[in-house]
């Protein structure tokens, strides 16, 4: 009986381990692919982003250009929990949200001064390799604009 018992706990144990660290689709590096993407010119360009989950609060990054064609590295650390978070390196923000939708979706509301300037929905594909992010929003100059940046996995 001790023996059914104590596999019956490490059959449980593994299985709960595997669940645990079973790797989140939304995390990783990730390249622009600028031949599958549609940027509208004067907006920013994140060439590279890149997600770590550190024990349930999130860090990202985002290599890129800005809208006036300099180089932009932006940081942000968080929850995907919808919360707005400070963000440091984008002129035209200065906070971010992230709210998981679903295992493969999530939805991003950037703001300064509490206006919401961008709102994106990124879905990662099914087999993990490329993600898509369908952005819209208002340039520093108040022009709207709709951007459809795909990346692959690194």
């Amino acid at each position: 009986m001790k023996t059914k018992a104590l596999g019956l706990t490490l059959a449980f144990c593994f299985l709960r381990g595997t669940l645990c660290f079973a790797a989140d689709p939304l995390m990783g590096a990730w390249k622009l692919n600028e031949a599958k993407s549609k940027i509208t010119p004067g907006t920013a360009k994140f060439t590279t982003i890149t997600f770590k989950d550190r024990l349930g609060n999130i860090k990202g990054t985002g290599d890129g250009i800005d809208a006036n064609g300099k180089p932009m590295h932006v940081e942000w650390s968080g929850k995907f929990d919808g919360k707005d978070y400070p963000v440091t390196g984008d002129p035209n923000a200065d906070t971010r949200s992230y709210r998981k939708v679903d295992d493969r979706t999530l939805e991003v509301t950037i703001k300064k001064g509490g206006k919401v300037t961008v709102a994106s929905r990124t879905v990662v594909s099914a087999d993990g390799k490329n993600r898509t992010a369908n952005i819209t929003g208002t340039t520093p100059n108040g022009k709207k604009f709709k951007n459809v940046a795909v990346y692959d996995k690194r």
